[in-house]
Order: C-alpha cells, then structure tokens, then sequence
C-alpha cells in the first residue's frame, strides 16, 4: 500500500467573512451548530489562557497508528495560515507528529494541528509561538512506519466528518470544524448572540435581577 494524495482545492472564503469569523468564540459557534463540534477530549497542548487561537483551513491526514506516513506528506504539503488536521482513528498507542514536523508547521506559517491520537515532544510544541496544538493524548513512543494513509480526504476527528478545507476554529473552550458553505448562513446569528451575551453581562453588572434578565417565571 502507498500514501493517497488527492487534488485539493476547496471553495475560496471571503477575507470579510473569514475576518468576522475570526471574532467567534468556539462555545457560540458550538451552540449554533453542535453537529460541527469536535469531541472535547481534543485539547489544547498548552495551559488555559496561554495558547493561541486557532484558526484556519484543513489540510488532512488520515493515519493508522504506528504508521504516520500520510502526516509526512500532508506535512510538506502544508501552507501559511492551514491547519493540519489528523485522523488517527482515535488511537494512542503512538504519536504520530512531535517538534521536528511540528517545527517544519512553524516555519511555514502554519496556523496549528489538531491531531485525534496522540502527539509527542510536547515541551519543544509548546515552545513554537503562535502553533496552536491540539491532541487527544500525549506519548513519547512514536511512530515505525510511513507506508499509509490519505492526505486531502474525508476523514473524521473527534466523532465528526472533516473535510480539506473546512474551517477549523479552537480556543481554551475546544474545536469546531466549519464547511465553508455553513459560513454565510451563520454569521449573522453568531454575532447577534454575541451581542447577546454582552447585554446579559452589561444588566447583571448593573445589578438587574437574574430572573429578569432570563425571562425566569
């Protein structure tokens, strides 16, 4: 068996809509579109309040562990701003990436990775300003093969379809992966429950009741 390589050229997004998207939290995204977020035991590398946002388009690898030939290829394939997103299959017993290709993200301007399976070499990942990490697992046995596996196909990371190209957006709170043609439609109720929310904060910190406030009966 040999590495797949599909041809990948996903819808272009507007830079307007990308740059309101950029303004989302992933709890609001989540809320709108629960059918979108990415199992929450894929967490940031890095403690709460110190990693970076992430935010950017999929590039994918589909790996079976302790083979991570597909990450190698999807690795040298990645560019500025993607996200390199890998389907593990959920498994553990193996890092498939650490701080030499997650050094490799960094220097081409990689916005992060999302790996549903394990990572390694954490300290040197955590250490790369601006690479946003996201893994089910940490283990410092890593991988013995690169035969297998697909880049730039569906795959599915933390109980959810992915496909290249797709939206990723990570904070503190966890992952949502977006389909470019979900984006347009909701923009709009995204910000208006930001607005909401910020109206809720507003009459609580001018001592409103609460049971006003939620409409409580």
């Amino acid at each position: 068996m040999t590495v797949t390589i599909h041809p990948s050229a996903p819808d272009p997004i507007p830079e307007g809509l990308l740059a309101r998207w950029r303004h989302i939290p992933v709890a609001v995204a989540a809320d709108l579109t629960p059918s979108h977020q990415i199992d929450p035991a894929i967490r940031p590398l890095r403690p709460v309040g110190q990693q970076a946002p992430l935010f950017g388009r999929a590039v994918t690898a589909r790996s079976t562990p302790p083979d991570f030939g597909a990450v190698l290829h999807a690795v040298g394939a990645i560019g500025p701003g993607e996200v390199l997103v890998i389907d593990a299959g959920a498994q553990i017993s193996h890092a498939m990436i650490g701080d030499i290709l997650g050094g490799h993200l960094h220097r081409q301007g990689a916005a992060g990775l999302v790996c549903d399976g394990a990572v390694r070499d954490v300290a040197g990942l955590a250490a790369m300003p601006g690479l946003s990490v996201y893994a089910r697992a940490v283990n410092p046995l890593g991988p013995t093969t690169a035969r297998t596996g697909e880049v730039n196909g569906g795959i599915m990371i933390g109980g959810i379809a992915v496909a290249p190209g797709d939206l990723i957006i990570g904070d503190d709170d966890g992952l949502v992966a977006l389909p470019p043609a979900l984006l347009p439609k909701l923009i709009d109720a995204a910000e208006a429950k930001l607005r909401l929310e910020a109206e809720w904060s507003a009459r609580l910190t001018a001592g409103e009741p609460v049971r006003d406030i939620f409409r409580l009966s």
